[in-house]
């Protein structure tokens, strides 16, 4: 197979472009620079876009673009560029795929377009949420659709449990100090996957006739409590303490209601029905996994 991916040097595309070629795939690296090799395509998604003959005979795309969503607090100019780094690639590539005729495109999103769903278990087939994460999740997926001549994989992306970088990458030292702590009343829910299962779900997506949203999560979520007591487990160290909700929301605005107060309770239900079977389905075993 030959797939070009788009975001390859971050956390998640690097271990996809490397699972890939150790089994032998062909991968094109988008890159936003002069490429320095052969694998490589140069591409800016706000200037000249992909050159036309760039996606020449590529079988799939892999969309990996935007910055992270929990970089820092959501000013206005900050919520903006969260938009243009996720709306602006993800069009030029499905006009990129749709002239070349790649028959296959999997674009990411995020299990925030279910918005703040409290205890009810959200599937694909559950409605799109409210608030700016399900609003930025929602455009993305139809910008997504653009595509309209390949399959579209939407790969509903849940926080991602990984031993370097990712979510674990900020929490690790605070819960090495025995500082792991609940946020509020700890029973908002919380999905996550780790980054074993999300590039084995990636892979698994392209491998298999699957369109359409696809939870990228693990099957069992997870309450804030029950999160904070396996982390404390998994590096040795008590977590009983706990953020009051009024001083999250001050320290971090509207970041904290809709990503640490707020939360979905998302099931991989399309992964599963599809014979999909997880390396780490529970949250000891992911967090044992991210802290070996």
């Amino acid at each position: 197979m030959r797939v070009a991916v788009a975001g390859s040097s971050g956390l998640i595309g690097s271990a996809l472009v490397e699972s890939l070629r150790s089994d032998g795939h062909q991968v094109l690296r988008l890159v936003r620079r002069e490429p320095r090799s052969a694998d490589e395509i140069g591409w800016s998604p706000e200037t000249f876009g992909v050159t036309p003959d760039a996606l020449d005979g590529v079988d799939a795309v892999v969309n990996l673009c935007g910055v992270g969503i929990g970089n820092r607090p959501w000013s206005g100019e900050f919520k903006q560029k969260l938009r243009d780094s996720r709306m602006v690639p993800t069009q030029v590539l499905a006009e990129a795929i749709t002239a070349a005729g790649v028959p296959v495109f999997v674009s990411s999103s995020a299990t925030g377009i279910y918005g703040f769903t409290s205890h009810q278990v959200m599937t694909e087939k559950s409605p799109e949420g409210s608030g700016f994460l399900a609003e930025l999740a929602r455009d993305w997926e139809r910008t997504a659709a653009l595509a309209t001549t390949a399959r579209v994989a939407l790969i509903r992306t849940a926080p991602v449990l990984s031993p370097s970088g990712g979510l674990l990458g900020k929490l690790r030292p605070l819960f090495k100090l025995g500082l792991g702590a609940k946020l509020g009343d700890g029973e908002q829910y919380m999905s996550w996957i780790t980054l074993v299962d999300h590039v084995r779900a990636v892979r698994f997506v392209l491998d298999n006739e699957i369109s359409g949203p696809v939870n990228l999560t693990a099957p069992q979520p997870v309450t804030n409590t029950e999160f904070t007591a396996a982390f404390g487990r998994a590096v040795h160290r008590p977590a009983k303490l706990f953020v009051p909700r009024a001083l999250l929301r001050v320290a971090a605005g509207e970041l904290a209601l809709e990503m640490l107060l707020g939360g979905q309770r998302a099931v991989p239900d399309v992964l599963t029905d599809n014979g999909f079977q997880f390396e780490h389905p529970t949250i000891d075993a992911g967090l044992g996994y991210a802290n070996a």
